[in-house]
């Protein structure tokens, strides 16, 4: 299998399931090439608890991704979660040097916004810039250019801890792979899955995995908020298991199959089959029990998401409503759970905005992995695809230039 320069590829490690997606960056965009999806047995709420477990779910995941690609995977951009993960805003001020504001400015003013007292066993993941202020302008995307003598950059920084940090490197070295960059979840789905005309008016996304919700809060077109709860579908399936006593696989399956959170939804004479545990005969009971499981779960994580953004400060601006995203977001029924707990326009996020196998990927439980490949895409068109072009365009260019010499 040959390596290409122009080649993506996302690890998302989930508390469920690892995923691998492998994106190739075109002049026209993004194709989803290869997926490779292993189930997660050494995570608990996003966070690494057996190594060699986790490093067996990667392998399995990139055998499958390059079988499906035809490439060879030798770097990945990864995404991390977990109830560590810890967001705060700050601001760096800088003088101007020639009155005039340059890149060097920026990049000081936004070194100086790092001067923050964090603890030796946390670690700088994103310094996100949100907006910039020259003199007394504020609300400035691009500061560049602007005349002024004091340039000051609000930003969003994003810590971890570093052993859970450590720990996904190690994870994923032992497979022989380099990590290109690790990155938050919620902001890489946020790639995938958000306009930019909903960055602009106010959005939050809630990004509900297996094991932790990641939240993203979004205005004037920059991320203002980010938080991890330490809650998702593994809740739903443990009380689906317990109230219908049944095995935690079979839960899985009847909580993707028939699971409901809002029970208004489901009609009254529907039943379902559940196996029963230690060999006894399936029983057939009532999907409205079911809903009567799963609907106070849902309702509780999404309360504990509504709670954090109104601690955030940010709940009145959001025009754009929210955004749903994850693998439990297919739930049926969710949205108009939402809906009543936010009282604003809720939708179902899948990711956008590529070619490949769109059929495949496009899935709510897909977001991170493809928001993780746009996010690495970013890297490679400013500096990468220019050598992938070489590549790409390299022996026309050397045809013609030889052509020229012959007859000129």
């Amino acid at each position: 299998m040959a390596r290409k320069a122009n080649v993506i590829v996302g690890l998302d490690l989930g508390t469920t399931k690892t995923c691998v997606i492998v994106g190739e960056v075109t002049l026209q965009g993004i194709d989803i090439i290869g997926i490779g999806s292993h189930p997660s047995e050494g995570l608990r709420k996003g966070v690494v608890v057996n190594i060699e477990s986790t490093v067996e779910a990667i392998k399995h995941a990139v055998d499958e991704a390059e079988h499906m690609s035809g490439c060879e995977i030798s770097s990945v951009y990864a995404g991390i979660a977990g109830g560590h993960i810890k967001g705060q805003n700050s601001l760096g001020i800088v003088a101007v040097k020639g009155r005039e504001v340059d890149e060097e400015d920026v990049q000081r003013a936004i070194e100086a916004s790092k001067a923050i007292a964090i603890p030796s066993d946390r670690e700088i993941l994103h310094t996100l810039p949100q907006n910039f202020i020259v003199d007394d302008q504020d609300g400035i995307r691009d500061p560049v250019g602007m005349s002024g003598v004091r340039l000051e950059a609000k930003v969003h920084i994003v810590t971890g801890a570093a052993t859970s940090i450590q720990n996904i490197v190690k994870s994923v070295n032992r497979v022989g792979l380099e990590i290109n960059e690790i990155v938050l979840e919620q902001i890489a789905s946020s790639e995938a899955v958000l306009s930019s005309d909903e960055k602009d008016l106010g959005v939050a996304l809630i990004d509900i995995g297996g094991g932790t919700t990641d939240i993203a809060v979004f205005t004037e077109g920059s991320i203002k908020h980010t938080a991890v709860l330490p809650a998702g579908g593994n809740y739903l399936t443990s009380d689906i298991a317990t109230g219908l006593r049944t095995p935690l696989t079979e839960a899985e399956k009847i909580k993707v199959r028939y699971g409901c959170a809002f029970s208004a939804l489901i009609a009254k004479d529907e039943t379902i089959e559940v196996p029963s545990v230690g060999g006894r005969e399936p029983r057939e009971v009532s999907r409205q029990i079911l809903g009567r499981i799963v609907e106070p779960r849902m309702e509780e994580i999404l309360t504990m998401a509504y709670k954090e953004i109104v601690k955030s400060g940010y709940e009145d601006i959001l025009a754009a409503g929210i955004v749903l995203t994850g693998g439990t977001a297919l739930l049926e029924g969710i949205t108009e759970l939402a809906e009543r707990i936010f009282n604003m326009p809720v939708r179902r996020g899948s990711p956008i905005g590529f070619g490949g196998l769109t059929d495949v990927v496009n899935s709510p439980m897909y977001a991170t992995g493809v928001g993780l490949v746009f996010h690495g895409s970013k890297h490679l068109s400013r500096d990468t695809l220019k050598k992938g072009g070489d590549s790409l365009f390299g022996d026309v260019l050397k045809k013609i230039k030889k052509w020229f010499l012959e007859f000129f």
